[in-house]
């Protein structure tokens, strides 16, 4: 009876946090195409997680960042708009076998539906090293290819 109740217990602890922790998952589309998963932590901040495949590489890149959202007063009661910027971190490699790291930047605005879809328009400057055969180089790509994109995600 005891076990019940503790897993009870357990599974309504877990109800109420999933509840309370919105994420959404879609596509961030730019000069790349990728995965993106957004997952909220509180009203105000969030981590965006992105997994990209940029087009001019032939590669693959990942991107997380921590977000401050700040509200958008709506002009109709239909949706919520908001604006968030933030700061994280990057990586990836292409088929070459030039590799890139550094530091990202994030700004954007998105536009949450009344039912659960997401639309977003943001830059996503990756700053840092290239990593080439034999010398090491400035990332330059990461400030145009894939920095600009719309994402569409579903709302859970």
């Amino acid at each position: 009876m005891k076990r019940l109740a503790l897993l009870s217990i357990i599974l309504m602890a877990t109800c109420v946090v999933a509840m309370a922790q919105p994420r959404a998952i879609g596509g961030r589309f730019a000069y790349s195409a990728g995965v993106s998963y957004q997952h909220s932590i509180g009203e105000k901040n969030m981590i965006q997680v992105d997994l990209d495949f940029p087009a001019f590489a032939w590669g693959i890149q990942a991107t997380a960042t921590y977000n401050w959202i700040f509200p958008i007063k709506s002009w109709s009661g239909a949706g919520s708009w908001n604006w968030y910027a933030g700061v994280g971190a990057g990586a990836g490699v292409n088929w070459w076998g030039i590799g890139w790291a550094g530091a990202a930047g994030m700004i954007g605005v998105e536009y949450n539906f009344s039912f659960p879809l997401q639309l977003s328009l943001d830059w996503r400057p990756l700053i840092g090293p290239a990593f080439y055969r034999g010398y090491v180089d400035y990332y330059l790509g990461g400030l145009w290819a894939g920095a600009f994109g719309l994402g569409v995600r579903y709302k859970f």
